[in-house]
């Protein structure tokens, strides 16, 4: 009889186990956006319906930088907000769909301080003897720190920032090779971390390894699709799409949204001296300079000819000023090569901004406001910054 009900708890445990990966599994099914899939793997590893554990860290591998990166960390800073986040979820009966649905909804767990600190890590892959992550990269296999074991990586970065008792590494794999590391602990509740815990989420990690491939594959050929063939920034098209796509997502989320518009000053007498394989390189370097000095969230795109653009989520006019003028002066302080043969000696660009949603509710109507504030600023005499 002992030996039947022992069977018994063993199937009902193996029953909801199957639910939880068939749940996380399907949800990874439905984007190939990897936002989305980092999310609906976090949730699954920290949701009261799915693996249980207080907080959770994804880390993706940068082969070609030798760095692992942190991409997205899910879970509260304190007890308090721990506290509020389950009542929360208790009260309003969340399940594991309910949760990863809110992530399209609003913007709160990318804005979170606890994802704001996983975001900013970024750990050597070849640091095997300082950091665990890069360890777990370089074994392939799961690791679970505890007391004497994480003393022992207490300068590792990861380790001082998260202040844990106890923690559990999972490689997340495709096809044998190791594209990241999910990181999960309990440090409010300091529920052991079981091997059946291990086991469940390593049976998470394998299906997730291929979801984030997948999701990877998809941005570079959707990258290489609409890119600027010089430049390789966003191209004319897609830019039409991003903003569309972008003051969608404001007017969801009631935020501003600010366009710069970018010309190059006298751009012609250049290319006229110099020939179009020079004026290329021009572009090319300003290209860089742009990607360099906008911020990670801004989309910066080529609009055509000698024009770009930046698209500045969550950004009111005042900041995008601030922005715009900045990289203003950033464009007119670098040594592009032969600037000399310029009216002024120099590089310069003139700016035009305009605001979602006081100059716009449309793309168009964004663009045309944007445009003539740019005229505006050539008329003050160029190497200017106007707004609508």
């Amino acid at each position: 009889m002992e030996e039947l009900n022992k069977l018994k708890t063993e199937l009902e445990r193996t029953k909801i186990e199957l639910r939880i990966l068939y749940e996380i599994s399907n949800a990874m099914r439905t984007t190939l956006k990897l936002d989305e899939i980092l999310y609906i793997i976090l949730t699954g590893v920290t949701a009261h319906t799915g693996l249980g554990f207080n907080r959770a860290m994804l880390f993706l591998v940068n082969e070609k930088e030798k760095i692992i990166e942190g991409k997205m960390g899910i879970g509260p800073e304190n007890g308090e907000e721990a506290n509020a986040a389950w009542t929360k979820i208790e009260e309003e009966k969340m399940d594991l769909e309910d949760l990863i649905n809110a992530f399209k909804n609003t913007d709160y767990i990318l804005e979170s301080g606890f994802n704001r600190q996983v975001r900013d890590l970024k750990i050597s892959m070849l640091d095997r003897d300082e950091n665990p992550l890069s360890l777990a990269v370089l074994e392939g296999m799961p690791l679970h720190l505890t007391g004497s074991t994480l003393h022992k990586y207490r300068n590792s970065p990861a380790i001082q920032m998260l202040e844990s008792n106890e923690l559990v590494l999972i490689p997340l794999k495709a096809k044998d090779k190791v594209k990241g590391i999910i990181v999960a602990d309990n440090f409010i509740t300091n529920d052991p971390i079981t091997k059946d815990d291990i086991r469940m989420l390593t049976m998470l990690a394998n299906q997730a390894g291929l979801a984030i491939e997948n999701s990877q594959l998809f941005e570079l050929t959707v990258e290489r699709t609409h890119s600027d063939y010089l430049t390789n920034l966003w191209n004319h098209g897609y830019f039409q799409y991003l903003l569309h796509t972008e003051i969608e997502k404001a007017k969801a989320n009631k935020s501003n949204l600010s366009l710069i518009m970018i010309d190059l000053d006298d751009f012609k007498i250049y290319n006229d001296t110099l020939g179009h394989q020079a004026g290329d390189k021009i572009l090319k370097d300003l290209a860089i300079l742009l990607r360099n000095q906008s911020r990670k969230m801004d989309l910066v795109c080529r609009y055509g000819g000698e024009e770009f653009t930046i698209i500045l989520p969550h950004t009111d006019k005042k900041e995008a000023l601030l922005i715009a003028e900045r990289i203003r002066m950033d464009i007119q302080r670098y040594p592009f090569l032969n600037e000399d043969i310029f009216p002024n000696k120099m590089l310069t660009v003139s700016l035009g901004i305009a605001t979602f949603p006081e100059n716009g509710q449309v793309p168009a109507e964004l663009i045309t406001s944007s445009d003539k504030s740019l005229y505006q600023a050539k008329k003050k005499g160029k190497n200017n910054t106007c707004c609508g």
